[in-house]
């Protein structure tokens, strides 16, 4: 797709994303906002997915969300790519609702293949997914996106020794490196270190990209794709703004979990254009 038309679906991705977390006054838009351009890349170029939805997605790349909090991001993306109506948007976070606050399974929701919000678990079923394509001699990709503070949780560190000591190469991890987490900077709450350096120690192969970029984006995957199936997982590194499109939350982790005020909602809206029609 061209970058122009993945520009214009991310501006309406990010409408969706502040039009959610204010109509129930819940929820989290720093980090979703910063991942609209990463997702809407994901779901609307650089996947092999279909909106015809089964659990085992035979044939398919699969997506794994392990930073189950950014939910307003994923559930955006995915109806505006069909596998849902749009209108239904309007139910985040509501009783009942298939759309709940951290992406769940038993509402059989379209899309949605984990549970997920419990930090450091998404690579692990990653991992599982992945191993089960290539039994099934299914040589598609595995994707799964996680956040800079959730690699302080151990298990993803031991899924990680895990991905490269039974060489798991059809899988592309990305984290999402915003250095902003829920109680402030990543560096300052627990620092990460030499991330790349990390990856590299553990046996991936580490390749870094700008998430708001879709150009460079595009690159860096058809250079991820190229490194699978050489004994290796892939990781991404991928560098945003938490807040991202919105001038008064940008970099700044007060908007991790806090919803606009109708005030506020309105700046935001002023600044991202309606593209595709709100829900």
């Amino acid at each position: 797709m061209e970058t122009k038309e993945l520009q214009r679906i991310s501006s309406q991705v990010r409408r969706d994303i502040v039009r959610m977390v204010a109509g129930v006054n819940s929820g989290h838009p720093g980090g979703s906002l910063g991942c609209a351009d990463f997702l809407t890349m994901l779901y609307f170029d650089t996947m092999k997915h279909s909106t015809e939805f089964t659990m085992d997605g035979k044939g398919e790349d699969l997506f794994f969300l392990s930073n189950g909090h950014i939910s307003p991001v994923w559930y955006s993306v995915l109806a505006r790519a069909g596998y849902f109506p749009v209108a239904d948007l309007g139910t985040f976070r509501k009783l009942s609702s298939k759309l709940q606050g951290h992406p769940s399974t038993d509402k059989k929701l379209p899309g949605i293949r984990m549970a997920s919000g419990s930090l450091g678990q998404g690579l692990s079923v990653a991992i599982g997914a992945a191993r089960v394509k290539k039994m099934n001699n299914d040589d598609r990709i595995v994707y799964c996106l996680h956040g800079d503070g959730e690699l302080q949780e151990g298990q993803i560190w031991e899924a990680a020794m895990y991905a490269a000591a039974y060489k798991v190469d059809n899988l592309i991890a990305t984290i999402d490196y915003n250095g902003r987490q829920i109680d402030g900077d990543v560096e300052d709450v627990l620092s990460l270190g030499d991330l790349a350096g990390k990856w590299a120690a553990f046996g991936w192969q580490v390749l870094e990209m700008n998430g708001h970029d879709f150009d460079a984006m595009k690159a860096t995957m058809e250079k991820a794709h190229s490194l699978c199936g050489n004994g290796k997982p892939v990781v991404i590194i991928m560098k945003t703004e938490m807040g991202q499109g919105v001038d008064f939350m940008v970099g700044s982790h007060k908007w991790h979990g806090v919803a606009p005020n109708p005030e506020q909602l309105a700046n935001a809206l002023g600044q991202l254009e309606e593209t595709l029609g709100d829900y």
